[in-house]
């Protein structure tokens, strides 16, 4: 279809207004577009796929960086076996096998100011029983400070998680404040509670295969994004890359036309619209609609090694506590360090934050005085939007009061926290959606 409509812009000459054939148009090819259209294309739809950037994947995507000579991630994305979406998304594209695990379900910790190193070991099966054992939770802790979980199914929906926690226990410092904050991206003292309460929920309480984590093999772009790409491609979407919608053109309560700038493309009465851009961008395009506002940022360091380092297990990353990293993973050569919630780090410079992380990643992974290696800092300003109750609030449903129009991306209201599982399941929403009103 886009194929055909560029074709057709090249006979009309720029400025023409084209008659598009019935179809569904996918503003955004994020991971919540893709998904859309995967599912969309999977049954029988025909999907034409717009993305303004140079690339598909938006905000999981894989760079060359030639500071490290190697390819490169924007950000760093744990994956889960609970994440249900996800999995199915890569199974229908053929990419599943792109992902891999450690042979153990473990989750390796670190607390830097005191020294303790321990691992986390779920146990197969619903029955947390591991809780029980010494050896595989947090150190000094008890079965009843994991069980506070259940406060987050009963809390107020403008409860925070410093409502709910006593934030300045050891235990919440060790585990339910870094766990947190990760998924969040949200300091505690603001993210939403109940927000929470699904990970917990699809994690620790179905088991050691729901917790397994996973991490792309060779990088976000060739396990997420470019095998959707192709999938579609050979179904007769061809995604069309440096394509920025400037505005929706209405009529009543239908959109009637996209405008691209120099080209336009007029809807058929039996088409449709998914707008999977950002919500700060969903806003300048629909007047009125009400989305969350504000963002948290994500600061990313990476490393190049002298040599690939092991974890215990095999593990892919470690949990670093009372440091300014967060979390380290482990690729090759290459040492990650995530740190959420990382507004105060913005207009930090990025040598500064090289070095300060630096220092956590070699106590974490025993390097002693090694020297600061190449590296590189990433500063996602707006890697979320910030999940206190609030904000959430004003989350969205896919359904909007245009009848050929729904909306995806992770900033609606999926019910999930702003991962790439919620992005994909709502990207599965909007599929949805789109079929129940065809």
């Amino acid at each position: 279809m886009v194929m055909a409509y560029a074709a057709l812009c090249q006979c009309a000459g720029a400025g023409a207004t084209i008659a598009a054939m019935t179809t569904i148009h996918i503003i955004g090819a994020g991971l919540s577009g893709l998904s859309c259209a995967v599912r969309l294309s999977r049954d029988g739809h025909q999907v034409a796929l717009y993305e303004s950037a140079p690339q598909a994947g938006g905000r999981c995507r894989s760079y060359f960086e030639p500071a490290l000579d190697r390819l490169i991630d924007n950000g760093n994305h744990l994956i889960l076996g609970a994440n249900y979406a996800l999995m199915e998304y890569l199974e229908v594209i053929g990419a599943r096998d792109r992902l891999i695990s450690a042979p153990e379900v473990v989750y390796p910790y670190v607390e830097l100011p005191t020294g303790k190193r321990w691992t986390l070991r779920p146990n197969a099966g619903p029955l947390p029983w591991w809780l029980l054992a010494p050896g595989r939770r947090v150190p000094d802790s008890r079965l009843a400070d994991y069980l506070t979980a259940w406060r987050l199914k009963s809390a107020d929906a403008d409860a925070t998680v410093a409502d709910v926690f006593d934030t300045g226990s050891t235990f919440f410092k060790r585990f339910w404040g870094p766990l947190m904050v990760a998924v969040l991206n949200t300091e505690v003292e603001a993210a939403s509670a109940r927000l929470m309460w699904p990970v917990i929920d699809l994690t620790f309480g179905r088991g050691a295969a729901a917790c397994r984590a996973y991490v792309a093999r060779d990088g976000l772009s060739s396990s997420l994004v470019d095998p959707a790409v192709e999938w579609l491609g050979g179904r007769g979407c061809e995604t069309r890359f440096g394509a920025r919608l400037r505005a929706l053109e209405f009529d009543g309560h239908r959109v009637a036309g996209l405008d691209f700038g120099s080209e336009k493309i007029t809807l058929a009465d039996d088409d449709c619209l998914v707008l999977a851009v950002p919500p700060a961008r969903a806003v300048e395009l629909l007047p009125g609609l009400v989305a969350p506002e504000e963002t948290r940022a994500i600061v990313n360091a990476h490393y190049r090694l002298d040599t690939p380092l092991s974890l215990p297990g095999g593990s892919p990353l470690i949990g670093v506590i009372g440091g300014a990293a967060q979390w380290i993973f482990l690729r090759g050569d290459v040492a990650s360090v995530t740190v959420s919630a990382a507004d105060a780090m913005l207009d930090v410079p990025a040598d500064d934050i090289a070095a300060l992380l630096w220092a956590d990643v070699a106590k974490a992974c025993d390097l002693g005085d090694t020297p600061l290696p190449p590296n590189r800092i990433v500063k996602e300003r707006r890697a979320t939007f910030a999940q206190t109750p609030a904000q959430v609030a004003r989350r969205p449903g896919a359904k909007t009061q245009y009848a050929n129009l729904v909306l995806a991306g992770d900033w609606t209201d999926t019910g999930l926290p702003a991962t790439l599982e919620g992005a994909v399941h709502s990207g599965h929403a909007a599929a949805a959606e789109i079929t129940r009103r065809r």
